[in-house]
């Protein structure tokens, strides 16, 4: 596994103590009950690194930042793919019919947001409602020519598809960078850039 926490990552080991001393109650639930982190984009300072807590409800999400030497175990998206969820809803059948399609394009991938978390934790995260969020590992660049037909493997699902390719750079939305646009927004730990390739972008910065 990479040695650094990367975005998207699941970290477990932060303490309630950890919290600033003003964080609502939920997210001091959430570390007493031993539930993860998920890393999230931004330049802090070394020895830490930034988090995101998430509650019961939407509106329940907290920026935090936690120390690296806290760190007990860390999942990464695409170590997710094995396991199988308790509950049968349609993120998790749209999961398991694209697995081997996207296994077979052979690109390095995995699964975020809520379908990831319940998959990583067993908590009951996802709902009927709930959007099927991927990310692909695009280290290399990715011809919109294969952009394209990769966007039209995940349309007319029974639940929407949102992919994120990481780049070098940061993250773009696949549907974004297929759509031919002169310039794309990428979510980096910098803020987001409006860039017209985020290959090329991360090699010149």
């Amino acid at each position: 596994m990479h040695d650094i926490p990367r975005p998207h990552d699941l970290l477990w080991g932060m303490r309630p103590e950890q919290l600033p001393a003003d964080a609502p109650a939920w997210a001091v639930a959430v570390l007493a009950a031993g539930q993860p982190v998920v890393v999230r984009r931004a330049r802090v300072a070394a020895g830490l690194v930034a988090v995101g807590l998430r509650g019961a409800t939407r509106d329940q999400r907290l920026a935090a930042l936690m120390p690296i030497e806290a760190i007990s175990r860390r999942v990464a998206p695409e170590t997710l793919l094995g396991r199988q969820a308790s509950d049968d809803l349609p993120v998790f059948r749209v999961l398991a019919e694209l697995r081997p399609l996207l296994d077979a394009l052979g690109h390095c991938w995995g699964v975020t947001g809520s379908a990831g978390f319940q998959l990583a934790t067993g908590l009951p995260t996802a709902h009927p409602d709930s959007d099927l969020d991927l990310l692909l590992r695009a280290e290399r660049p990715l011809p919109r020519s294969e952009a394209r037909p990769l966007l039209q493997l995940l349309e007319r699902r029974a639940c929407r598809v949102d992919l994120q390719l990481e780049t070098p750079l940061g993250g773009v939305a696949l549907g974004e960078w297929a759509g031919g646009a002169a310039r794309v927004l990428v979510k980096t730990a910098d803020g987001p850039r409006l860039v017209g390739d985020p290959w090329q972008a991360e090699r010149a910065a």
